[in-house]
């Protein structure tokens, strides 16, 4: 799936981490105050409220990055604390900055979304659009400026090493938490060269956003999980106090009203993230989590099932350049895979309500995805798009079960197909183009759609095991 904006938070700023972050982690806290033997941290908890945050005339003097003395040296205390409870010592130097919520808008149109132009920006309409998750018309841009300008609560930067932390009405439990979150990512990057070492590089995660969307939740979930142990181990009864306070008065009206598909996959590296790590921090400690960063996971299927990893990989399918077929007019603007999560979101969270199958038929149709390729290609009207998508699963059972699934939710999107049999169902006319649906004896399922029947059929027949 197109990933574009999304996988830049991790490209541009590694993590830009939401406010919603903070609600993936209320569960972690549970675990651990039921089961204080969980945690292996041996740390003297030191209230970070013993530093009053009062501004003096003496503290107004910014230390660094429009920091206060007082903040400053409640910030060295957080990494002291973050550092002994993720057992990772940072040696190099970090800047520190706090951002008003305006400073921190501006900072989104500037540095985030700078690259993200209107060729971009149609791209990925279209190609969200012809997996049915938006409307065509959806201004992403604007979208996401708004949401990253409301959500984001603090990011760290790995090109300059950067601790940023959105500032409320100070610097206070929510801001606390969020430090220690962000410099755990500090850790992680001084530890495992987050960009490089891990291969989160745009040109990788462009070809493989599968593999961006799993070391994201590794990454995430870590600095989740790290952000829970200070807050078990350091933080003080103000500190939470503050941030139940926070939780109480909240609100969100842009995430609130983001597409039903977005609002699940901003929270999935947090929450699906936190889920994964944390299976390993219970069998075996950081030293297990440590080894996670060495051979990290490569799918969303390992992310959503941590006993699959690290064995079960997504098999590797190819496409062929099918450019030629469509004729003059039409380029490629996108070349991915949509994986475990993607096909649950596709199933599950479509942009219209009526298309949407029941969550857990669309969790299970999804469950047995062993593997899958797609292209989209732009035709020379606006309106012009094409897809071919071909997806492999692990058994043939798996195989029936997505079948049975997708031409459910066919029925619902496109109405009842104009041709059908046990292996293939076609719509000659539908708002997106002729559809093509089809199986081969390998259990293999292809959906194809394009400008009329006779060129989905000619793309289908060029991909391997669908041709006559």
């Amino acid at each position: 799936m197109s990933k574009r904006v999304l996988i830049s938070v991790i490209v541009l700023i590694v993590a830009a981490c939401l406010v919603m972050s903070l609600l993936a982690v209320v569960g972690v806290i549970s675990f651990l105050r039921i089961n204080p033997a969980a945690t292996t941290v041996q740390t003297e908890a030191v209230p970070t409220a013993q530093v009053e945050l009062q501004t003096t005339p003496q503290a107004t003097a910014a230390a660094e990055g429009g920091i206060s003395p007082v903040e400053l040296s409640a910030m060295k205390k957080i990494e002291q604390q973050t550092e002994a409870n993720r057992g990772l010592s940072l040696n190099g130097e970090i800047q520190r900055k706090l951002l008003s919520p305006d400073q921190l808008r501006q900072r989104v149109m500037e540095d985030f979304l700078k690259d993200y132009t209107p060729a971009d920006m149609a791209a990925d309409q279209k190609v969200l659009s012809v997996f049915g998750l938006l409307p065509r018309d959806f201004d992403l841009k604007t979208f996401y400026t708004d949401l990253y300008s409301e959500q984001i609560a603090g990011f760290y930067d790995d090109k300059t090493n950067e601790m940023v932390v959105v500032q409320g009405e100070g610097f206070e439990g929510p801001e606390k938490a969020t430090y220690a979150h962000e410099f755990t990512h500090a850790l992680q990057d001084e530890a495992y060269d987050l960009t490089n070492g891990l291969k989160t590089d745009e040109e990788t995660c462009r070809k493989d956003s599968e593999y961006c969307a799993a070391v994201q939740s590794l990454v995430e979930g870590d600095a989740t999980l790290s952000e829970q142990l200070w807050l078990y181990n350091s933080a003080s009864q103000t500190d939470r106090d503050q941030l139940d306070k926070f939780y109480s008065t909240y609100q969100s009206p842009v995430y609130d009203s983001a597409p039903a598909f977005m609002q699940k996959d901003f929270l999935f590296p947090y929450d699906q993230g936190l889920n994964f790590v944390l299976k390993f921090y219970q069998d075996g400690g950081y030293a297990a989590v440590d080894q996670l960063f060495q051979d990290p996971p490569v799918s969303t299927e390992q992310i959503l099932h941590p006993e699959r990893y690290p064995a079960d990989k997504p098999l590797k399918l190819d496409m062929p350049d099918l450019s030629s077929t469509l004729g003059q007019g039409w380029e490629e603007i996108d070349r991915n895979n949509v994986g475990e999560w993607y096909t649950y979101l596709i199933l599950a969270l479509g942009d219209q309500e009526s298309t949407r199958l029941a969550d857990d038929v669309a969790q299970k149709a999804a469950e047995g995805w062993g593997g899958d390729t797609y292209v989209v290609y732009s035709g020379p009207q606006q309106k012009d798009v094409a897809l071919v998508y071909l997806s492999q699963w692990d058994t043939s059972s798996d195989s029936g079960e997505f079948w049975q699934a997708f031409q459910q939710y066919a029925g619902k999107r496109w109405g009842q197909a104009a041709q059908s049999s046990a292996d293939r169902l076609e719509w000659s006319a539908t708002p997106d183009g002729a559809v093509l649906l089809q199986r081969d004896a390998a259990g293999q399922v292809l959906w194809v759609v394009a400008p009329d029947l006779a060129t989905a059929d000619t793309l289908a027949g060029q991909v391997a095991g669908f041709g006559q």
